[in-house]
Parts: structure tokens; C-alpha cells; sequence
């Protein structure tokens, strides 16, 4: 369990991927985009945004399946999503199945504890090169 002072240091948000699996091949999966998503109301604008870009692509008729989720089913994603839920979205075309999925993450902080006005113990192991 985190300690109050290292979770405070950490910031609550939502893991989004998108991947895209070719059905004939036995590769599995890949991940086509991901991003850290800071509100649940980021994270819910990727998932339509995406979904409409990428069935466009594979289908310009929008199949009733992408539509029904994007007028009907996101309400219930939103919800989730604001109750820190992970949520889902598949659809599958022909041989070509892509999957959205949000979870909710703690982003740990990049930067380095110490003190950022000195500098680090081993700053002096890389003098500075000369430029042209």
C-alpha cells in the first residue's frame, strides 16, 4: 500500500488503447494507439473520436454496430468511466476486429524527488561538448 505522501504524488487518469487484430492471421493483436487520458471526460471523447475515424476507414457505411454504441451504449461508458471503471468497445468488420479499452490509472510523476535547484551527484560525469 502507497504511504499518504507517495500517493499524493500521483495523479489519478485513464490508460486508453485501441487495438486492431487481423482475424485470418495467427499474430494476435497489436496496439495501434495508446495515451494517458487525465479526466474521464478525456477519455470518453477518444473513444467515439477513434471509433469514428477508424470504422470510416474500414467501412464508409458506419455499420449499425458502431452507430448503436456511439448513440445508445456511451452513456454507459461515460458512467464507468466517472466511477473510475474500466470499459470496452469491440467491433469487428469482415476479418478485422479493433478494440478500445480505458482503464483507470495512476500516473506516477517523471520528474526526480531531489531538489531540482541542485544538481544531480553525477552532473559533473558529462562535461558540457563543445558545439559548432
Amino acid at each position: 500500500m502507497l504511504s499518504d505522501e507517495a500517493s499524493d504524488d500521483l495523479a489519478r487518469g485513464f490508460w486508453c488503447e485501441c487495438w486492431a487484430e487481423d482475424l485470418r492471421a495467427p499474430d494476435g493483436p497489436t496496439v495501434t494507439t495508446s495515451f494517458g487520458a487525465y479526466s474521464a471526460t478525456q477519455a470518453d471523447g477518444w473513444l467515439p473520436t477513434a471509433l469514428r475515424a477508424i470504422t470510416a476507414e474500414l467501412n464508409p457505411l458506419a455499420p449499425k454496430e458502431t452507430w448503436d454504441w456511439l448513440y445508445e451504449s456511451r452513456i454507459d461508458t461515460r458512467r464507468a468511466l466517472l466511477r473510475s471503471e474500466p470499459c470496452t468497445v469491440t467491433v469487428t468488420y469482415a476479418s478485422t476486429r479493433i478494440t478500445w479499452t480505458v482503464r483507470p490509472v495512476l500516473f506516477l510523476p517523471l520528474a526526480d524527488s531531489h531538489d531540482a535547484s541542485e544538481p544531480s551527484v553525477h552532473a559533473g560525469d558529462f562535461p558540457p561538448r563543445a558545439t559548432d
